[in-house]
């Protein structure tokens, strides 16, 4: 089946995310646009107007009645999903999420060369323009650039910055710091397992990792040749796909065969890749599965996002170790 390509950015993309039922997808990218489509047929149901920078990241909410970015024009915006309608907006850098109950958390200071302190800041949905009293802003030392999925299974864990991962049982009382890695991504399962997915996208660590979340133990690795920007753990099976390339500034003279601008497909047990797929022409910056696992989705520095249905053959597929 040829894939859903989805053509509503004029710059690269950077994060794609299905709601919880995975009806809607929704797209950001380097331009102030917010786009959300059907992910059926990938026909776009509307957009949100409003910011004036890039946009880093999208999240919708339990019942996908509220959706949340965060942009490069400092700022956080909290939209009506089905009218549109702005209902809320901080300042903000960085990152956005929303947490299980409905709490959303940000951080101020994507860049500390633009003379903002790190803050990680919690804010309620009850009162949107307040920070919650058990959840006010505090300074985090040595963080930079933050994840695009802060939060963890059920409320119960948050990841930020790039030199650290901070996993807390609740935003009051973090359990510990994770040093020395370089986030891209941070992801989990949206039900079942503790598992922290994270990726590294430096040259030098062309790698994934997956994490026990209440451990912190680190059990599988999985490595590539080139850069990885994204990755996605599957709901259904024990697949991991990872999505990058080359770096963006030496696309315009590489080819596509050369620049591996691949989705590739790894066995979470064994580690050990199994499948390609061919489509973008650049890196790919954000990779999603459908929370039914007959899908995934992939955005890329070309500015496109590719809905890729699987074929049957995909369900039928053992793993020989």
């Amino acid at each position: 089946q040829k894939p859903i390509l989805l053509q509503g950015h004029e710059r690269s993309i950077t994060q794609i995310k299905y709601n919880r039922e995975g009806d809607l997808l929704f797209t950001v990218a380097k331009d102030p646009i917010v786009n959300v489509w059907y992910s059926v047929n990938g026909e776009r149901l509307g957009t949100y107007n409003g910011h004036t920078g890039a946009v880093w990241c999208v999240d919708a909410d339990w019942d996908t009645r509220h959706v949340l970015t965060g942009s490069a024009d400092n700022s956080c915006r909290l939209w009506d999903c089905e009218t549109a309608a702005p209902a809320s907006s901080q300042t903000l850098l960085g990152w956005a999420g929303f947490s299980f109950p409905g709490i959303c958390g940000g951080r101020c200071g994507r860049d500390s060369a633009l003379g903002f302190h790190l803050l990680l800041g919690f804010l309620s949905l009850a009162v949107p323009d307040a920070e919650t009293e058990a959840g006010n802003s505090r300074a985090l030392q040595k963080h930079s650039r933050g994840p695009p999925d802060p939060w963890g299974e059920a409320h119960s864990c948050l990841s930020s910055g790039s030199g650290n991962v901070l996993l807390g049982q609740s935003q009051e009382r973090p359990r510990c710091f994770v040093n020395s890695f370089s986030s891209g991504t941070f992801q989990l399962p949206q039900k079942g397992t503790f598992h922290v997915l994270l990726c590294f996208p430096e040259p030098c660590v062309d790698t994934a990792a997956l994490f026990d979340c209440t451990s912190l133990e680190h059990l599988k690795t999985f490595r590539t040749e080139r850069p990885v920007n994204s990755a996605a753990l599957s709901p259904i099976f024990d697949h991991v796909v990872l999505g990058g390339g080359q770096e963006a500034m030496d696309v315009t003279t590489t080819s596509t065969r050369i620049g591996k601008f691949e989705a590739r497909f790894f066995h979470l047990a064994f580690e050990e890749e199994f499948g390609r797929v061919k489509g973008h022409f650049g890196p790919i910056n954000s990779v999603a599965f459908h929370p039914d696992g007959k899908s995934y989705s992939s955005g890329g520095e070309d500015g496109y996002v590719r809905i890729h249905y699987f074929d049957p053959q995909y369900f039928e597929f053992e793993f020989e170790a």
